[in-house]
Parts: C-alpha cells; structure tokens; sequence
C-alpha cells in the first residue's frame, strides 16, 4: 500500500513503442507527476491527457510527467491505437502499459482512471487524486503542482 510522504514503490509497466521502461528512480531531481489513465475513458481522453499535456509545456523543465495505459478490464489494444492516440492527442509525454492491465493501477490504490499521483524530488509521494473534473481534481492537482514550485522558489 502507498502512503503519503514516503517513497512511492517503483511501478510494473511495459514499453508499447520499444523504448526503454523507465524506473522510478530515473526521474529524481524533480517532482513527477504519473498519470494511471485508459484509453477507454473517456474523462481520459478529453480532460486528463490534455491536461497532462499542459503540465508538460507549462513545466517541462521542472516536471517530468510519465503515463501508465491501464485497463482494469482486461481490454487489450493495439499498437496501432495506442500510436493514433499519441497522434490525435498529441501526448507530449512517454507513456507505457501496465503489466497484466493493472499491476501498477492496484499496488498503487487507484481509484480508476484517471488517478494522478505526485511524487517529490527524492521519490517520495505528495498527492494522490482520482478524476478528472476540472473544478476538483484537475484544480487541485493544479494547485498542489503550484505549490511545490513555490515552495521550490523560497529555498
């Protein structure tokens, strides 16, 4: 089980274009931000890849954003969906698929797609929020990114 303020166990994912599968600690220095999402969702689609987009441009040099496709049920797709999915939106940011559909999404406690996590420099974890309603969980998530860089910027 995951607990705030300690460090975030490393995830089980797999490549879907053939690049190499990134660990945890290959993103320390800077916060992450992890988006557990499925293609099949359609809060996914329209509201958390795009804002996960933003937060790749807004913040590229302070944030590193990584995807995980799970698909709790049990949904396998295509190389060709998930290649016209990084084309249509545009996703700015590596993504890979979870082992066995939801490896990662059950050892990290999320609530369904999409659940965000926020993990500090050192890997520990700060926020974790299920949704993708822009005036609660996307706001929120927002604000806490805010926070860290504010906090960041009085050290």
């Amino acid at each position: 089980m995951i607990s705030i303020n300690q460090p975030l166990p490393n995830w089980s994912i797999e490549p879907i274009f053939g690049n190499e599968v990134p660990t945890i600690t290959d993103f320390s220095g800077k916060p992450t931000l992890i988006l557990i999402f499925s293609l099949g969702c359609p809060g996914c689609l329209g509201r958390a890849i795009p804002f996960a987009n933003r937060m790749v441009f807004e913040n590229e040099e302070n944030l590193n954003v990584i995807g995980i496709h799970s698909n709790f049920e049990g949904v396998d797709f295509t190389l060709e969906k998930f290649q016209k999915a990084k084309d249509d939106f545009f996703m700015r940011f590596d993504f890979f698929k979870d082992k066995n559909y939801d490896t990662t999404f059950l050892d990290y406690g999320a609530g369904g797609t999409p659940h965000w996590l926020l993990i500090d420099e050192n890997g520990n974890l700060i926020y974790s929020i299920f949704g993708s309603d822009p005036n609660n969980g996307l706001l929120r998530l927002d604000l806490k990114i805010k926070e860290i860089f504010q906090k960041e910027s009085q050290l």
